[in-house]
């Protein structure tokens, strides 16, 4: 066990107890992974959400070994008083995490860093340690398992008796989840090992596992449902660190010259297929109030077989019913189901059409030019305002090494590049300065914006918000070194940021997440200098609809605009110029369609191209001003 490791606080809201759960389900979440994790690294405080004070035997019943301690909303850090909760900063420090997902997989590498011994906790992050760290804006299954079933649930719980009568679409959608077909890396192997099982009939019935590990699955009884197929085999086998019997790795000649189109398909044993993961975690505790309070009104499940199948599976992974335990969690025991006939399913199960991916119009074939001349037809072209200041640039060579982006490890023309993009972006956001002023630097990546920002303008504060661990502790690292007292760092999506402020910005805020900036700077009335990129990516989400601008709507369909952000991607320098010249008036048309929505909330917009426009492909940039 290592030592001598800096006190993190780990601050939870608390807004009611509910049964044997803490509202809000994020809270219940955070303190079940604590127990499956046996954890004790965190100093662990509950954050009341009203005037209500929360009872000390609240935490003792729901927070298992843990000591958790009581502190109000004000008495809150200030860098965590402008995140949703959970949130976990280091004693003092300046470096916020926030959100769920983050907070989990922090929470996670902590404990395996602390005591390498813990590698079942660590393989909770998936293959390549990837599992729910896609923020929720761009990945619908975080999405769900983040946001949509906990809010479900919260919901159902409660809803009156007549309101809920119907299972909420969120987790209908996650039934329909568990019955698509698995794709794991290598599925190939054990495709064809599923195949040769198939093929050998009564014999593969037969459990894989061996007897020690049946033992150890059975904490109070005999197992009801041995795994009996080669899915259950493999995960299981992985969760108990046992390698499957050489009769299972062996294939038969005719198997290895089967084509991969002709394999059987695999099937979910847990959330995100094969292996058990943060997000089994993360929908226990939900999807366990959902069952208990559907018992309790007499419900029939018939129309969930796989979630009730998934909910026995997760229970038999050892140390799940241990943590349950601790946080006073009595698991039911579910009967065995059989599926609901095909039309009831299809009646009961319908999911609604904002939770389903956006396929619609995925493909978009053909040129920009007919779209281009639609718009060109009522007045509309791509404008540009001109550059306030196109000379204008900082002294590269007279600042520290750490505020230049070379630092960053970058080669040097693109160091160079990113100066210019960099004078482009503070030229703009010293003319709306004053002190005292907070400045907000969204996707700060490595923090070329922000701690430039911070260094040039000692008066103001700046906060730095960025997904990525690694980008944001690089940047963390060069503020240490430059000394910076003005600055802090937010690990956490987008929309777990509510602080107000007065200027945001964004450098290359890749797709959506550009009009996610500016609704975020629309909503604190703050001003913006903003520059987009990846147009490419742009696509209808759940909170944003493509075109933005009432006057765009009323002439170009979804599937118009989509090919204008297609084209908009083509102005590599690769391309030829006329290609090019294209592609920067596909990106002027996408950027005036949002600076004139932006302007519907009472906004002064200007899309202006960087100078020189050849420090970047994607050179155009929002001045926004309310």
């Amino acid at each position: 066990m290592k030592d001598n490791v800096a006190e993190e606080h780990l601050y939870l809201a608390f807004s009611r107890q509910y049964r044997d759960s803490i509202f809000p389900l994020h809270t219940s979440i955070s303190l079940f992974l604590l127990s499956y994790c046996d954890c004790k690294l965190f100093k662990v405080f509950l954050v009341p959400t009203g005037e209500d004070v929360v009872d000390q035997c609240v935490t003792k019943n729901f927070a298992g070994d843990l000591e958790v301690h009581l502190i109000s909303r004000c008495q809150l850090p200030v860098v965590v008083q402008s995140c949703s909760l959970p949130a976990v900063v280091v004693k003092g420090d300046k470096f916020c995490r926030a959100g769920l997902s983050v907070v989990l997989r922090h929470i996670i590498q902590k404990t395996f860093e602390a005591d390498p011994s813990k590698k079942d906790v660590l393989e909770l992050l998936g293959f390549k340690k990837t599992c729910l760290k896609a923020c929720a804006e761009v990945s619908q299954w975080t999405r769900l398992c983040e946001i949509s079933i906990p809010l479900a649930v919260e919901r159902f719980l409660t809803a009156s008796p007549e309101q809920c009568q119907a299972i909420p679409p969120d987790i209908l959608l996650f039934e329909r989840k568990l019955g698509e077909p698995v794709r794991v890396h290598n599925d190939d192997k054990i495709r064809r090992q599923k195949l040769q099982q198939q093929k050998a009939g009564a014999k593969a019935a037969v459990p894989v596992l061996g007897e020690g590990a049946t033992e150890e699955l059975k904490p109070g009884g005999v197992r009801e449902h041995p795994p009996s197929s080669l899915e259950l085999s493999v995960a299981f086998s992985k969760l108990l660190a046992q390698e499957a019997p050489d009769a299972i790795n062996r294939e038969a000649p005719h198997i290895r010259r089967t084509k991969t189109s002709d394999l059987p398909l695999l099937d979910h044993v847990f959330a995100e297929g094969l292996y058990f993961t943060v997000a089994d975690l993360v929908l226990l505790p939900c999807i366990h109030q959902f069952l208990v309070s559907s018992k309790k009104q007499g419900k029939n499940l018939v129309d969930l077989p796989l979630i009730s199948s998934w909910y026995r599976r997760v229970q038999e992974v050892p140390g799940v019913k241990k943590a349950a335990g601790k946080c006073n969690m009595e698991l039911l025991q579910l009967p065995e189901l059989m599926s609901a006939p095909e039309e009831q399913l299809q009646d009961s199960a319908s999911v609604p059409d904002e939770l389903e991916e956006d396929n619609e119009d995925s493909h978009f074939i053909g040129g920009p030019r007919p779209t281009m001349t639609k718009l060109m037809e009522k007045g509309i072209e791509a404008k540009f305002s001109p550059h306030p200041c196109p000379n204008w640039t900082l002294d590269w060579t007279s600042l520290p090494s750490a505020v230049s982006p070379g630092e960053g490890k970058m080669s040097r023309d693109r160091a160079l590049r990113k100066q210019q993009q960099l004078n482009n972006l503070v030229a703009a956001v010293t003319k709306l300065t004053k002190p005292g002023d907070l400045i907000v630097d969204f996707c700060s990546g490595g923090g070329h914006v922000g701690i430039v920002l911070a260094y040039m303008m000692p008066s103001c504060q700046v906060v730095l918000i960025e997904n990525k661990e690694l980008s944001l502790i690089r940047a963390k690292d060069r503020s240490d070194e430059l000394g910076l007292n003005n600055i802090w760092f937010i690990q956490a999506n987008l929309d777990y940021f509510h602080g107000t402020f007065n200027i945001g910005v964004a450098l290359h805020a890749c797709g959506v997440a550009t009009d996610m900036v500016i609704e975020h700077c629309l909503r604190a009335r703050a001003a913006f200098v903003i520059s987009p990129c990846c147009y490419g990516f742009i696509q209808n989400t759940v909170k944003f609809k493509y075109p933005r601008s009432h006057q765009f709507k009323e002439i170009l369909s979804y599937k118009e605009h989509m090919i204008l952000c297609r084209f908009a991607d083509q102005t590599a320098v690769q391309l030829p110029p006329e290609r090019r010249l294209i592609g920067k008036q596909c990106m002027g048309l996408v950027d005036l369609d949002r600076a004139w929505a932006a302007e519907e909330h009472n906004y002064s917009v200007q899309v202006i191209s960087m100078e020189p426009e050849s420090c970047s492909p994607k050179n155009n940039m929002f001045v926004g001003i309310p």
